[in-house]
């Protein structure tokens, strides 16, 4: 059985190879590959020829017009998939999703298309959502165009407050060419469904901007398709709400205003930049080069296309635009043990006293979450021996766009075996001693949301766990410090409150153990009091023995792997730590990128999962994993959170699925024993590998004494 075990931190394309020739994949892994830029600029040409769409190019004009937002993968049903690649049916048909937005007419609307057959497009149908449910205008994502005409909007609105901000701040926003303001905008963008009023935060805008908010907050109404009626509702300044910025700049005039006077930024060693300041009192190097991954005898892993190999593993892999990294027929020895496992979704909840802090509750697949893939830095995101691909994404563009370097994949040495044990003999020897060196194969990718970096992770243990991992860095979302904002949060800098959030991040888990007739259970261990069965009359024992509860497996024949959940107060899909459904085609996600703009009226409501009151035993099961954690913002996150301490994510690991370790296959153990006890003078080292792995680790062979 394979046990899903959740690991709580304690206090998610066209894919080339970025350099080198491509291998193309295997036919069966192929199937899941994202689309190419070929074949995405031909989703885009055979729909841009469809005269009864009206669709107008992205960039530039108005907002009321009909545009093509997305373009991605639409995998195959499971079904389809596993007749294909199990019992030798026909190849599934290589499809798109398209999703245009329909604002150039009477009652604008977002629909989403099945495109195909792939790569010669000569159709297309709606994509029908569960229920029969429609996409409101208002639920659609941000576009590049909006936020231009955003940006128009609140340069005319802030001409009123000029002297204010050139007064308090050096900066200002109106016919503005130098020191200039610039701003970031809060989601959910309202109250209620139907709604698209955003509450735009504004800052410096230095280096790392999201750490120097001015003190001003402003409401704008944005949901009609023409910006000539959009407008300014409310203000914020210091603490104050005012109606219009006309009122707020009569108060600065008459002197009536309680202002805040920021410091002019120095030019150099800014306290949101990386530049070094400071220093250890040790006086250790950090001018010079830290340890580096290596790999002396080249790659243990073999990748052809989106086809990844490592030990027993086998995977398909690709990067979806909408959400991130998903994996494909995971195997072990040639045995599937899950059809899919992704990341589908990640929200933050804040708190605070400002409108714009008490207001943020991010849902960051709204925000293009799997298409801000931006390139991963050549030995500092991943090792520089890393095998590095680069990304195609159709997202709010007019074409594929290009991203260099978005997904790296390498062997790391994890510094702690993966098992050792050194026996002794008691008397200053030993009988032997026998390790095995860790490594994992990592699969990473990174998400740059605004202010946020999402840094995603799949690992592969030569012993069968998979290790999915988040870590969370980059620049806090920060709010204009006030006295009352001590109750959310902590003062991180003179003006600067760092806001208290939640960190939430949910997984889809596909697992198929020993096939798709899987069944759910949970496992608690408790005391229990015996009698003394070889000393009667004796003191009774205490003895332990599995009760229902606690942990949890799903299992299949023989085999199995696990769920529990217990209620969080969050919104689903992230109330539950773990939930367990059946697989339904129409439920392939917990969320989706309008959930971020609508979350009042949601159209993939994932409690509806869960209310179909199905039984889930030998059924083919769905494990839906929730992990995250409480981040209390302090001195130490600027410039950046760091990932020490910010890492969540859940291991799969197998319970009595195999006869043994199934690591004793690795041919990297090393296994010493004397041959002359007790004077130890001679040792048999056995190993399976070379000597010395190579020039860069300290030259010599392996040695081992043992004595003490």
């Amino acid at each position: 059985m394979w046990l899903l075990r959740l690991a709580w931190a304690l206090v998610m394309l066209g894919i080339v190879a970025g350099s080198g020739p491509t291998v193309p994949p295997p036919d069966t892994a192929s199937v899941f590959a994202d689309l190419s830029p070929a074949e995405l600029r031909a989703v885009r040409t055979f729909l841009m020829s469809r005269p009864e769409l009206g669709l107008s190019p992205n960039r530039g004009g108005p907002l009321a017009k009909n545009t093509l937002f997305l373009v991605e993968l639409l995998p195959p049903k499971k079904r389809v998939a596993l007749r294909y690649l199990d019992r030798g049916g026909p190849r599934p048909e290589r499809q798109a999703r398209a999703v245009i937005f329909f604002g150039g007419q009477a009652e604008p609307n977002v629909t989403e298309f099945v495109v195909g057959p792939l790569p010669h497009p000569s159709s297309y149908q709606p994509l029908r959502f569960k229920g029969g449910r429609t996409v409101p205008f208002a639920a659609r994502p941000m576009t590049q165009l909006e936020y231009e005409l955003l940006h128009r909007k609140l340069a005319e609105a802030m001409e009123p407050l000029y002297r204010l901000l050139r007064d308090t701040t050096g900066f200002w926003y109106h016919n503005c060419s130098q020191r200039c303001l610039t701003f970031s905008d809060i989601a959910p963008r309202g109250l209620a469904s139907g709604e698209r009023r955003s509450w735009l935060v504004l800052q410096r805008f230095v280096e790392g901007f999201f750490l120097h908010p001015v003190g001003l907050e402003v409401l704008v109404d944005h949901r009609d398709p023409d910006p000539q009626h959009w407008t300014v509702q409310q203000l914020w300044y210091n603490g104050q709400y005012f109606s219009s910025p006309q009122e707020l700049a009569e108060r600065y005039e008459r002197g009536t205003l309680a202002v805040a006077h920021l410091d002019e930024p120095p030019s150099r060693q800014l306290f949101s930049s990386y530049e070094p300041r400071g220093h250890f009192t040790t006086g250790t190097p950090t001018e010079v080069h830290g340890a580096k991954v290596c790999e002396p005898q080249g790659r243990r892993y073999w990748l052809r296309g989106n086809y990844l190999e490592y030990g027993g593993w086998s995977l398909a892999f690709r990067l979806r635009s909408s959400a991130g990294l998903q994996l494909f027929d995971l195997r072990f020895n040639g045995e599937r043990l899950a059809y899919e496992v992704s990341v589908q979704e990640a929200v933050a909840f804040y708190g605070g006293n400002t409108p714009a802090a008490m207001q943020t509750k991010y849902m960051d697949a709204g925000w293009g979450m799997g298409s801000v893939t931006y390139e991963l830095a050549r030995g500092i995101d991943c090792p520089d021996v890393a095998t590095y691909l680069d990304a195609y994404h159709l997202y709010d563009a007019d074409g594929p766009v290009r991203f260099s370097h978005a997904i790296c994949i390498f062997e790391l040495p994890t510094g702690v075996p993966l098992r050792r044990h050194f026996d002794s003999d008691f008397h200053g020897g030993f009988n032997f001693y026998a390790g095995l060196e860790g490594h994992a194969l990592v699969l990473r990718t990174t998400s740059t949301v605004y202010n946020y970096d999402y840094i995603w992770d799949f690992l592969l243990y030569p012993n069968g766990v998979m290790e999915a991992k988040v870590h969370a860095t980059g620049f806090i979302h920060a709010t204009f410090y006030t006295p009352q904002g001590r109750r959310y949060g902590s003062r991180v800098h003179s003006h600067l409150l760092g806001n208290l959030h939640t960190h939430l991040v949910h997984y889809k888990v596909d697992l198929d153990i020993a096939g798709t007739s899987n069944s759910f259970e949970t496992m608690d261990v408790r005391f229990e009091n015996i009698s003394n069965p070889w000393s009667p009359g004796a003191p009774t024992a205490s003895s332990t023995a599995p009760t229902p509860a606690g942990c949890c497996h799903m299992a299949g024949r023989r085999r199995r792997a696990s769920p529990g959940a217990e209620p969080d107060p969050a919104p689903v899909p992230h109330r539950y730590h773990l939930a367990v459904t059946r697989h339904h085609e129409n439920e392939p996600s917990s969320s989706s990128i309008y959930t971020q703009n609508d979350p009042w009226d949601p159209l993939v409501s994932f409690e509806g999962f869960l209310r179909d009151n199905e039984t889930i035993k030998d059924q083919d099961l769905v494990a839906w994993v929730t992990v995250g954690f409480l981040h209390v913002p302090h001195a130490e996150d600027i410039p950046n959170t760091a990932t020490p301490g910010n890492a969540v994510g859940f291991f799969l690991r197998p319970f009595n699925f195999f006869d043994e370790d199934p690591s004793v296959a690795s041919r990297s153990p090393v296994i010493v024993r004397p041959l002359d006890p007790p004077t130890f003078s001679q040792l048999e080292i056995q190993r399976w590998t070379s000597a010395s792995p190579g020039p860069c680790i300290a030259s010599g062979p392996f040695t081992y004494n043992g004595t003490y």
